[in-house]
Order: structure tokens, then sequence, then C-alpha cells
């Protein structure tokens, strides 16, 4: 069930009824395979399967094994997007060393009807869920005026470490072109847990392009989000990640490098 941002702000008796019917929702989890810093260090290999992670939520993002190319995944469908620009359908058996996934259950919705920045959609939704120690999960579905994304090539050992592998990434720029883009808001004290701030990925409505979003711009669309207060984390027990070092001095600004 969704509600209108602007609806939100409409009566107290509104606030009250939309805060009933949020607790009869059911609790929303966000469910998470290893960590971003044990990406960053090189651990590109996991067990987790695709098929796994569907038991665990129904929309999320992340990458494959040997860093494979981006994930995103919504409706219960999840897709690869490759290296090359291009998208398929991911195989169940498909294995990741890094996702995260949940149950989209949104609550809020805005429709916009110009164009609109990344930054100004960022900012609604900072405004909305104003408490920045909150997880937040985000779908847009629309026309966007421009979307840039980069995908990773896949690697092979010895592995190097992800701003190494990224200083050559491709980089793709799609425009005027209908799509989904699904995102999550991560809270800055996650940084090195996952990624703190937005983490964004896209994929055209014909399924057949996208990649992690570096920038866009919305010609006109849909936004839904809602926040999550739960995190559950699945840790690898494989000697790549109990070897791997997972607080480096740098963390913070080589997580920014890389996603950025």
């Amino acid at each position: 069930m969704t509600y209108s941002v602007t609806d939100c702000s409409c009566s107290e008796s509104l606030k009250h009824t939309v805060k009933a019917l949020q607790k009869e929702r059911p609790e929303s989890v966000i469910y998470q395979t290893s960590l971003m810093s044990a990406l960053l260090s090189g651990v590109y290999e996991g067990a987790t399967t695709v098929a796994d992670l569907l038991k665990k939520g129904d929309f999320g993002l992340g990458t494959f094994n040997q860093l494979d190319g981006e994930l995103i995944a919504f409706n219960r469908e999840v897709y690869q997007l490759r290296s090359d620009g291009s998208a398929r359908a991911a195989r169940p058996e498909q294995q990741t060393p890094f996702a995260v996934m949940t149950f989209f259950n949104p609550h809020y919705q805005h429709r916009f009807d110009e164009p609109v920045s990344r930054e100004q959609i960022h900012q609604l939704i900072d405004r909305q869920i104003d408490s920045d120690n909150q997880f937040c999960a985000l779908r847009i579905d629309g026309l966007f005026r421009r979307a840039d994304t980069r995908t990773v090539p896949c690697q092979h050992r010895p592995y190097k470490s992800m701003p190494e592998v990224l200083g050559k990434q491709p980089t793709f720029h799609f425009d005027h072109r209908n799509g989904v883009l699904i995102g999550f808001r991560t809270p800055q004290y996650m940084q090195g847990i996952n990624v703190a701030g937005y983490h964004e990925h896209f994929i055209t409505d014909d399924r057949q392009g996208g990649g992690h979003l570096l920038d866009y711009q919305l010609e006109r669309g849909t936004l839904t989000f809602g926040e999550i207060s739960k995190l559950v984390i699945d840790l690898p027990g494989d000697s790549d990640f109990l070897r791997a070092n997972l607080n480096p001095e740098n963390l913070d600004s080589a997580i920014r490098s890389v996603e950025s």
C-alpha cells in the first residue's frame, strides 16, 4: 500500500489514519549478504545464489561472483547488468558476493510531472524520512531524460581491490529512456558494512540495458519509498573473507570513490 507524500500532511485525522494503516504492515527487513568492505578488499566470490536471495526479498541490488556486472531485482525478477551496458535475466544458480534485498512495501508515493534531478529527488525523500539513522528503500518508474551508469567487468584471480578495478570501469549514457530505478538510502554509521548514502541501479523498460547509477535526471514518473528499521546480515565463512582487511584506514574515501 502506498501513500502520497503530499496527502500525509493534509490533516491530523489523515495522519492518524496513515499511522494506523502502517502498523498493519508486516515488519520491513533488509537482508544483506557479506559486507561492502569485503567487496572493496577483493572478496568477489560468495555462495549465496539468486534463488537464495529471492527467499529473502523481491527487491534489491548487488553484484555477481567475480564482480561480473551489477544486480538489480524487483517484482521477484533478477537481472544482470553487464559490462557492455546490456542486461539479461539472471539464472537461479548464479552466485553473489554482496547483495541487499527486502520485500518492497513502500508507504509513500510522489508523482513527478516535470523534470527533476537526482539531488531534488533525494531531498524530497530526506524531508519525508528526516532521520538520517533509518534505512530507506526506493523505486522510480518513469521516463528518464538521462541516466549515466557504469558496470564492472568480470574479474579473475588474483583479484585486485575494487578501487583498482573501477579505475577502468566502462560507463554508459541512456537518454530519454523509460526504465526502473531501484535504490537504498543507508545511514552514515553503516559505511563499510553497506554503502552509506544513496545507492541506485537502473534498467531500461525493455530490460536490455542498465547499470549502477552515477547520475540521472527524471523527465516524469512515480517515486515510491519507505523506511526500514531492521537489518539482517549473513557473513561468509570462507578463507577470502576471513583473511580480508575489513577496516582499512581509507575505508570511507575508498567507498565514495567506487560508488560515485
